[in-house]
């Protein structure tokens, strides 16, 4: 079982997505949550593998108790579900290193597979999102790239080809299968190159491996 904290300020909104959820028998809702300090606490005392939070929520917002959780309990994966998608909101949630960042509006059923693929140590990027991400990319400075090609200087070969699958949204099994590697031999290279690079997530090394030319 994947146990889940769901935080969200909007009792109809928990509801709605807390009967989603409890449609698929892999997963558990252990703890709910109605603002940023409660889901701290909850987290705390049931230790959950995965926490969903809203962004806008009074006391303390989604994103100040992501980084929070990524700081204090890195082993739960924390991804943001909400409605607003500004760019801010985008670069502070990359910034701590969320597993995933999903829209309201989109197929509630997406989340199911995005909370599997966060558990499988996949970054869940809802279309919108991953296309304003692209969007910034090209129209990032050169400088940005040049150093990104610099930096991939400094790892093996092998981490190279992982950061370029890595970069193709490849999960550890899917590359481990790629290239004939056990899967913990890869999350060995991931935390290898992630070290190497000061890259905090999945998310920063496929940011990393477009400029570098290594990801379409």
């Amino acid at each position: 079982m994947i146990r889940i904290l769901l935080a969200d300020d909007q009792p109809l909104v928990r509801a709605g997505l807390h009967t989603v959820l409890s449609s698929d028998p892999e997963l558990e809702i252990v703890a709910e949550a109605a603002d940023g300090r409660a889901a701290l606490a909850a987290a705390e005392r049931f230790r959950p593998d995965v926490a969903l939070l809203d962004i806008r929520m009074p006391g303390m917002d989604g994103l100040t108790a992501a980084e929070a959780l990524r700081a204090g309990q890195p082993g739960i994966r924390v991804m943001i579900v909400t409605t607003f998608d500004e760019d801010r909101y985008i670069a502070r949630a990359l910034d701590a290193g969320v597993h995933g960042f999903l829209l309201k509006s989109s197929d509630p059923y997406e989340l199911i597979a995005g909370i599997k693929a966060a558990m499988n140590g996949g970054t869940v990027l809802a279309p919108p999102v991953a296309h304003r991400i692209v969007q910034v990319l090209h129209g990032g400075a050169l400088r940005d790239r040049l150093a990104a090609r610099t930096g991939v200087e400094a790892l093996t070969p092998r981490e190279r080809d992982v950061l370029a699958l890595v970069g193709s949204g490849m999960s550890n099994a899917e590359i481990g299968r790629r290239l004939h590697l056990a899967e913990g031999t890869v999350k060995i290279h991931v935390s290898a190159l992630l070290g190497k690079l000061g890259l905090a997530n999945r998310v920063q090394a496929a940011i990393y491996a477009y400029r570098a030319g290594l990801a379409q």
